[in-house]
């Protein structure tokens, strides 16, 4: 298939092969948390909150660094079939363990520790509603969380007015090859038909987080891995352009 045929395909919601669903940010939802923002990837909506405590972990104690952890669920109607809370069954599942982990590695990776100092940053990522995204949601909106939290702890001279513990942005999205064609931030139809899956996590300035992919149906080559990373990189970069302008408004509005 051609560059120029891929780009006349219309998908199910109406989007280009390479265009993002409508993307929202709504900073300070919660009255409570130091740091939060409600996103929505189309009708995947996730509450990410930041919670900062000044100290660390006793493992951590003395060392001069902070630490940031997460922790990711979805609400028991999230979807268009009830589940029962993981709390209820008594364990936290496999999935859940590693898009918590995957959340947490994600943020990390664009924080100084050193900066951020003797603190601790809990992120919650809460699923209100699924319609495939939802880790790469959380992840985007986590940053925005995060970076709110880190200025709150500024202004309560918890970390220092000319410490740095942003070293870049981070945000994620979703990409798969549906019907032979590539396609950016897949929505749960698609998701569902993929033949090939993937998640890719990336920083501001372009760089690979984390790629996870996986052939769902027939394996993919190099040219069709390389045009996947491709759109990844430009969905990411449209979402850090998201954000940027989300926290920009908000420190404008200070």
């Amino acid at each position: 298939m051609t560059e120029a045929s891929e780009n006349q395909i219309v998908r199910a919601d109406g989007r280009t092969p390479d265009q993002l669903r409508e993307v929202r940010i709504e900073r300070g939802w919660s009255e409570h948390a130091e740091g939060s923002a409600l996103i929505s990837f189309g009708r995947t909506k996730v509450l990410c909150t930041a919670s900062f405590t000044n100290g660390v972990p006793r493992w951590m104690s003395g060392s001069g660094k902070g630490w940031v952890t997460a922790e990711y669920a979805m609400l028991p109607r999230a979807t268009n079939t009830r589940n029962d809370r993981e709390a209820v069954k008594g364990r936290i599942g496999g999935r859940t363990h590693e898009i918590s982990r995957l959340i947490g590695r994600s943020l990390r990776a664009v924080v100084d520790m050193k900066g951020l100092g003797e603190n601790t940053i809990q992120i919650d990522c809460d699923v209100l509603q699924a319609d495939g995204g939802t880790r790469t949601a959380a992840i985007t909106g986590a940053y925005v969380a995060m970076a709110d939290a880190i200025e709150w702890a500024r202004g309560k001279q918890f970390i220092g007015k000319k410490a740095t513990p942003l070293i870049d942005t981070v945000a994620a999205v979703s990409v798969g090859i549906v019907a032979g064609t590539p396609m950016l931030d897949l929505a749960y139809t698609e998701d569902s038909r993929a033949e090939t899956d993937m998640n890719v996590v990336a920083t501001g300035r372009g760089l690979f987080v984390e790629v996870q992919g996986t052939a769902e149906g027939a394996p993919f080559d190099r040219r069709e891995l390389d045009a996947l990373l491709d759109l990844a990189l430009g969905g990411t970069a449209s979402l850090t352009e998201i954000q940027r302008a989300v926290l920009a408004e908000a420190r404008a509005n200070a």
